[in-house]
């Protein structure tokens, strides 16, 4: 009996003491289970405030071998044409003084300044210089031809370069121009190339162009 009763007391002994110790295990391993998402999550926080967000990729510049000319500072340059109505800004571009001069003779300044989101196909100097001196001038002192040949180079809507791809559009003469290409290559009835294109100024996109269009 002696014998029995001491064993009993062993067992309880021995149960009471490592009873605690498993409570404790199973606490420390079910701590270790939650935090390691907490540290797993707290990464993927760290990891995504991190990494900076890409800003979508925009080009909506000037492109073209003649913009190289256009004047870097001043009311010439693209920022300060695009301040000024086009008619305006035209007249600050020295390259552009012969159309400009054109639209005076015309009567057409206040027409292109108060139109609203146009885009003109401006001619630069070297495409009048084109056209034969008689010629030129013969034009310039017919003031419904040259209103005629002027208002041929508007568009009574602002185009992008995409617009430019495979394009069709209605002049303020009435007529139609077309355009083509793609990237910084685009040509204007099928003659006239873009060279310096999709300038701003407050009311319309300017496309430079190396030859005068011609109605039809």
């Amino acid at each position: 009996m002696n014998s029995m009763k001491i064993r009993r007391t062993a067992i309880a002994v021995a149960a009471a003491t490592l009873l605690p110790l498993s409570l404790a295990a199973c606490s420390d391993s079910g701590g270790d289970t939650e935090a390691a998402p907490t540290a797993a999550a707290g990464d993927e926080a760290k990891t995504q405030t991190s990494t900076p967000s890409e800003a979508p990729m925009t080009d909506d510049q000037p492109f073209g071998p003649a913009c190289a000319g256009v004047p870097k500072e001043g009311a010439g340059s693209f920022d300060g044409m695009a301040k000024d109505p086009v008619a305006t800004a035209a007249s600050n571009n020295p390259a552009l003084s012969t159309l400009v001069t054109a639209v005076k003779k015309a009567g057409l300044v206040d027409t292109l300044n108060n139109a609203e989101n146009i885009t003109v196909f401006a001619p630069t100097n070297d495409a009048f210089a084109k056209i034969p001196k008689a010629d030129l001038d013969k034009v310039l002192a017919d003031k419904a031809t040259l209103t005629k040949i002027l208002t041929y180079h508007v568009v009574g809507q602002k185009l992008t370069p995409k617009q430019l791809e495979n394009g069709s559009f209605e002049t303020l003469q009435k007529g139609v121009i077309t355009t083509k290409g793609s990237g910084e290559d685009y040509t204007v009835n099928d003659t006239s190339k873009v060279v310096c294109g999709n300038v701003k100024t407050a009311n319309a996109n300017v496309y430079i162009v190396d030859t005068v269009l011609m109605p039809k």
